[in-house]
């Protein structure tokens, strides 16, 4: 076929091409092409058929592993040397680490009404990154890689700190990370701004940049170049912290991060008790973590007060408006989003005497003992967390001990006037659906006088295909369609 031949056949074929779209959409058949061309008509009667449901997005659930831990250090810094990768369970690695601290520092005045000491938190982070982006494949368990060996930390700001756990040299995050497939379809629709402080003129978070640590101290140390986890966010209110991480490969699909602080200690409204919560989405769902520190004491009546917390908290955390997604409001309250899990001190005990938790505890009678625990009472006479899931306790209380030791405080002479009933202070419960509980256990740190708690959860997310190709452009699709049927028609 020669050059002159195969331009005629082309242009007859992007006349007949505009042609037969313009009678589609007036919906008016003036006639029909002769037989030889039937085929070929048909294929692009077929093109234009499926071009919109090619570019539609097509859904998929994805599971993620999902790791989650609480633990109240006890006003207690951590050193240098302290290992990470038990708590960690680095070697069983997940997709996903929400981490959470009480006590992070002393509760005292200084901290509560002043300004709070962040050194330990930058400590904590500096150890957090040095267990999750350790090569663990050429280490032996429990020794340190060369490039964290024997530095001791060094002060200097938690927000640089912040900044070197960040992926590609502290990336910032996009605020809204909504497909470009349904910002071209929706475009009335899928990012109606109403900007928070912290998003700048080109769309991206300022989060790292306004960590509200700006007189923190942290770690000089930067992150490694090979990094398998990067810091999402790491946020203090008093002595409570928290902390998210993902891995590198996944923080392109997190957005819409913000933070909410609810205060229920002194006064009702300062720090020293109370809640950090941090909402993101990842890919299409959303996700609400709730870190919490409430009200202590063992009391009759004191659960009460934790019920109150508990209630004021969910009445009180309010997320900033960011944008509006066809697939949903993006959540402002807890309970709005699609997966939430809350975690911490949450200080309920047992309604036993001293004396019949201890004689249970040595029983290892643990059905009857957690028959009397408050936050399962509680919730069960529908006074709090209606609708949340707790999984089986199979471990031991994991309040009070004594420091450096494996015994409750009370037990010797030493520590009696120290003395608690025992009781599984530190939980970890959800709300929504498509959360799966693989594990759910303590660990067994003597740093300080609670145990760690550990949750691994298996999470379902809506994960978003917007075609064949990435980034394809109409224009693209409608020059490989006329390729196509030229191919046809000879």
């Amino acid at each position: 076929m020669t050059q002159k031949n195969q331009d005629q056949k082309k242009n007859s074929f992007i006349r007949k091409l505009f042609s037969l779209k313009e009678r589609n959409a007036k919906k008016v058949v003036k006639g029909s092409f002769d037989s030889s061309e039937l085929h070929s008509d048909s294929s692009i009667q077929c093109l234009f058929s499926n071009r919109s449901s090619t570019l539609m997005p097509s859904h998929q659930t994805q599971p993620f592993r999902v790791f989650v831990a609480t633990w109240n250090v006890g006003g207690k810094s951590p050193k240098s040397n302290l290992n990470l990768d038990d708590f960690l369970q680095v070697h069983n690695q997940s997709d996903i680490y929400i981490l959470g601290f009480q006590e992070i520092v002393p509760l005292n005045a200084g901290n509560v009404l002043v300004v709070e000491d962040n050194e330990p938190a930058a400590k904590w982070l500096a150890l957090i990154n040095q267990s999750l982006n350790r090569s663990h494949s050429s280490s032996v368990r429990g020794s340190k890689s060369p490039l964290f060996t024997s530095l001791p930390f060094q002060k200097s700001s938690l927000k640089k700190a912040c900044k070197n756990f960040r992926t590609e040299s502290g990336r910032r995050l996009k605020t809204c990370n909504c497909s470009p497939v349904l910002e071209r379809k929706y475009s009335n629709d899928c990012c109606l701004w109403s900007p928070p402080a912290n998003l700048t003129q080109d769309g991206f978070s300022s989060e790292e940049d306004d960590d509200g640590l700006s007189n923190c101290i942290g770690s000089e140390i930067s992150a490694p170049a090979q990094t398998k986890y990067s810091l999402i966010t790491g946020k203090q209110m008093v002595g409570i912290f928290v902390t998210v991480w993902v891995r590198k490969e996944l923080v392109q699909h997190v957005s819409h991060l913000r933070i909410s602080y609810v205060g229920r200690g002194i006064l009702g409204c300062l720090g020293n008790k109370g809640c950090i919560s941090v909402s993101m989405s990842l890919h299409q769902t959303s996700f609400c973590f709730v870190c919490s520190h409430l009200a202590s004491g063992e009391k009759e009546g004191d659960e009460l007060r934790r019920n109150l917390d508990v209630i004021e908290i969910l009445k009180n955390t309010q997320f900033p408006r960011i944008c509006r997604s066809p697939h949903g409001r993006i959540p402002e309250k807890i309970t709005e989003h699609d997966r939430v899990i809350w975690f911490g001190d949450l200080n309920y005990r047992i309604a036993l005497s001293y004396s019949d938790t201890r004689r249970l505890l040595e029983q290892n009678n643990w059905d009857a003992l957690f028959d009397k625990d408050q936050l399962k009472i509680e919730r069960e006479a529908g006074r709090v967390f209606s609708g949340w899931k707790e999984g089986k306790i199979y471990f031991a209380p994991t309040y009070k001990y004594s420091y450096n030791s494996d015994i409750y405080a009370g037990e010797s002479r030493e520590t009696k006037n120290k003395r608690r009933t025992p009781a599984w202070c530190d939980r970890i419960l959800w709300h929504g659906g498509g959360i799966q509980q693989l594990s759910y256990v303590r660990l067994e740190s003597r740093f300080s006088d609670h145990r760690p708690v550990c949750a691994t959860f298996l999470v379902d997310v809506d994960v978003v295909e917007s075609g064949p190709k990435k980034g394809s452009s109409g224009f693209n699709m409608k020059v490989a369609s006329e390729e196509h049927l030229l191919l046809t028609r000879k």
